[in-house]
């Protein structure tokens, strides 16, 4: 696990400051079991394949040899810090992290007097890694600019929040951006023999406490980690071989016990508010999402599923309740706690009082399950693009009817579905709110297709509409 990614290029040390060498002296058995697990190769970080595997962004610039600023985004517990280090070690390069959340001007001042040295004794550059950059204001980022431009700095920024809005224009556009992914249960069962082995060898655990595990982490590896090296400790204490749900339990903290996603409770006021939701009381709603709250679940878990409310239970019969969902997701990443738990609310009674439809969930899973039974059917030529001259000779794009050219912009009698299911039919909207304009407008288009095929206008394969 230890043995170098790409032999010389990713050596066992690299060149330290004097805060890296300092940390060295603390007694690691003292340190979280997340630091201890700290990857120092790309091949012992779990998740963010869709960068780090084969042919991808970040794992090409690792093997070319590419050492280049970039701003980080994602949420916590994904690797950013890990990753930061990681290219410091692969390009023999000095590292100095500085936390936006307590650092300013005079820390900005010290790393530059010290990257200044080691090029002046090298003629290398200094990798600064800023944490939580978009806590810095815009003068702070300003800071960085020249030396990003000098080279006397490789930046790398992490941030949660979206490096368009936090982020100098400048600044962000000297860097690469790598949107990191929350990790995924697979990446959780690569970590968790890991995490054993360090911290207790031999200790088992059973499927439940890893679904209480999992879920609990929601992508957060440190958060995992924080938990599986308590549950660890418990189990030691207690010599016990196995650890179940229920012990696992116990080793949470009280908020967590109160309100962990793999106990009964967490799926009981889940489902109580979602059908709440659903059933158009936003009292019972306001209520289930407070206790919920209370009880330690993490607000943007909350937001999440109050966006699959909008989209599952309301959709089309009132569109804006998506996008009061995803404000309400966007304005606690800004606020925190507490402020931003009233967006929430707002956003759970909003949908709580909203006409409902689940048509469009109805529609899309019908057809999904239509097309994995149905053949592979050809899209006819009329509707296929004809970028070359052999496609237009083909006959691609012959015939088609570009709607703004017609009146109403509606190609009256035009089809748009394969030979053999043009009457095929899914989506139905229901009499609530926008829906039922939505059904006006569908059958009065209905209608100028009728009559357009009873003149013999319009695509003449169907005949007969279902």
């Amino acid at each position: 696990m230890n043995e170098d990614l790409f032999g010389d290029l990713i050596p066992q040390q690299s060149a330290k400051t004097n805060h890296e060498r300092e940390s060295h002296t603390v007694n690691t058995r003292m340190q979280p079991l997340a630091e201890r697990l700290r990857p120092k190769t790309l091949d012992e970080v779990v998740g963010q394949q869709h960068l780090l595997g084969p042919g991808k962004p970040l794992r090409v610039a690792f093997e070319e040899g590419r050492p280049h600023s970039m701003v980080l985004w994602g949420p916590p517990g994904v690797g950013k810090t890990t990753l930061a280090r990681i290219m410091a070690s692969a390009f023999h390069l000095p590292f100095i992290a500085i936390s936006a959340v307590l650092s300013g001007v005079k820390e900005i001042r010290e790393a530059v007097d010290e990257a200044q040295k080691h090029m002046d004794q090298t003629g290398e550059s200094t990798l600064v890694f800023v944490d939580e950059v978009h806590r810095f204001s815009k003068s702070q980022q300003d800071a960085f600019l020249p030396h990003v431009e000098s080279g006397l700095f490789v930046f790398i920024g992490a941030t949660t929040e979206n490096p368009s809005f936090e982020v100098n224009s400048a600044l962000l556009s000297r860097s690469a951006t790598y949107v990191l992914e929350s990790l995924k249960t697979e990446d959780f069962e690569r970590l968790l023999p890991r995490a054993i082995e360090v911290e207790a060898p031999g200790l088992m655990f059973t499927k439940e406490a890893k679904d209480i595990l999992f879920n609990l982490a929601d992508g957060d590896a440190r958060r995992f980690l924080n938990a599986v090296e308590l549950a660890c400790h418990l189990a030691q204490d207690k010599g016990i071989k196995e650890v179940g749900a229920d012990l696992l339990r116990q080793s949470l903290p009280s908020t967590l016990r109160r309100f962990d996603k793999g106990g009964d409770n967490f799926y009981d006021l889940i489902s109580a508010l979602h059908k709440s939701v659903r059933g158009s009381d936003p009292d019972a709603a306001l209520y289930w999402m407070t206790r919920m709250i209370v009880g330690g679940c993490d607000p943007l878990y909350i937001c999440r599923r109050v966006i699959r409310m909008a989209t599952e239970d309301i959709g089309l019969a009132d569109p804006r309740a998506l996008e009061i969902a995803l404000n309400a997701a966007q304005v606690f990443e800004r606020l925190g706690s507490p402020e931003g738990e009233l967006a929430i609310a707002n956003a759970v009674v909003y949908c709580a009082v909203a006409p409902k439809s689940n048509s469009l969930e109805v529609a899309y899973n019908a057809v999904k399950s239509f097309v994995k039974k149905d053949s592979t059917r050809p899209v006819p030529l009329y509707l296929r693009n004809a970028p070359t001259k052999l496609m237009s000779e083909l006959g691609y794009s012959h015939g088609y009817r570009y709607a703004h050219d017609e009146p109403d912009a509606f190609a009256a009698g035009e089809i748009y579905l394969p030979e053999g299911i043009e009457n095929m039919r899914w989506y139905y909207p229901r009499p609530r709110g926008l829906e039922i304009k939505i059904a006006e407008k569908l059958e009065k288009l209905k209608a100028l297709n009728r009559q357009a095929w009873a003149k013999g206008q319009g695509r003449i394969r169907s005949k007969k509409e279902k």
